[in-house]
């Protein structure tokens, strides 16, 4: 039987979590059997994203991490455009565009998604380049959102150490405990290691289902969230907007340095499971729903990016093996 291509399988999942969640609100289930459903969810999430990250980072040496001039621009670009926007709410804070300047903050804020290793990955580029950023610009998040944050809230009252310790405690345990194990698992059980090594593919369809259950409880926050539809469609805008630019501008800056994938990758997938709590807890329910629309808009394009990967001609001898192509 023909395997299934690497850049169907993120669309297929994408609408496959959309279906599951359509289909089962249809079902003649019990409230408390929804309820049991959603509860699994949660807690399936966070486990299937651990052992995609520690079979992702088992290819990625401690070497592997070290900062480089592309990470200090693509986070001087973040945290500037962050910075601008908290700036602009505190001189309008009444505009009519508030909820979509608010989508567009999230969305350039948000640190890099932490499943991003795993599709830099599968497009053929250096992992350790996309972890080491998702490191760097979690810890820069967790201390400037608590400083700029009470500005385009009005919220003065936001204290910066516990805002901080939530935030740290929200990104770092699912990145940096797969990272640890992954190190320790190598260095103790080398055979089970190279036994995880020789299994291709594994992350990249862990990270399928994933998907599949954040679509999935995307499109129900979606549904319930009870928004104007105008507003839906100015945060949907804003955040494909916001996800293009990020991609372009971070192949851009990348190809300076002959990175231009994981440029892109860095500054274009975002952790938009972040996205969504940041704006419940500190902006609005209504701008939340922008981590919902970014995690369609960047699947959409790291499924265009593996579909030209795949299409794409082996590279001559002797030239690098990179894996991006012309958009």
């Amino acid at each position: 039987m023909k395997r299934l291509s690497s850049s169907a399988v993120l669309p297929i999942s994408m609408i496959s979590g959309a279906l599951f969640y359509i289909v089962g609100r249809e079902l003649p289930l019990a409230p408390a059997a929804k309820g049991d459903i959603l509860h699994c969810i949660e807690v399936l999430q966070p486990a299937l994203l651990f052992c995609m990250l520690f079979v992702a980072f088992c290819k990625v040496s401690p070497r592997d991490l070290k900062p480089r001039r592309l990470h200090l621009w693509l986070a001087l670009i973040q945290c500037l455009s962050f910075s601008l926007l908290c700036l602009l709410l505190w001189l309008y804070p009444n505009t009519e565009y508030r909820l979509v300047i608010e989508a567009l903050l999230l969305a350039l804020i948000c640190p890099t998604a932490t499943a991003c290793s795993v599709v830099t990955q599968k497009l053929g580029g250096d992992a350790g380049i996309t972890t080491s950023y998702t490191i760097l610009i979690s810890a820069l998040v967790a201390v400037i959102a608590p400083l700029l944050l009470p500005i385009a809230t009005s919220r003065h009252g936001m204290a910066f150490l516990p805002t901080f310790l939530l935030i740290i405690k929200k990104v770092f345990p699912i990145l940096l405990a797969p990272l640890f194990l992954a190190w320790t698992i190598e260095l103790l059980l080398p055979k089970i290691h190279r036994r995880i090594l020789s299994i291709h593919n594994l992350a990249f369809y862990m990270w399928a289902v994933a998907l599949a259950l954040a679509i999935s409880v995307t499109v129900r926050a979606l549904y319930h969230s009870h928004v104007p539809g105008i507003h839906i469609l100015g945060i949907a805008l804003a955040t494909l907007a916001a996800c293009i630019m990020q991609f372009w501008i971070g192949k851009r800056i990348g190809s300076r340095y002959g990175l231009r994938m994981e440029g892109g990758q860095a500054l274009g997938q975002k952790n938009t499971i972040f996205i969504i709590w940041l704006g419940y807890t500190f902006l609005s329910p209504i701008s939340a729903t922008a981590g919902g629309f970014y995690s369609i808009w960047h699947n959409v394009i790291n499924s265009w990016q593996l579909y030209q990967h795949a299409h794409a001609q082996p590279p001559q001898q002797g030239q690098r093996t990179d894996t991006n192509t012309n958009q």
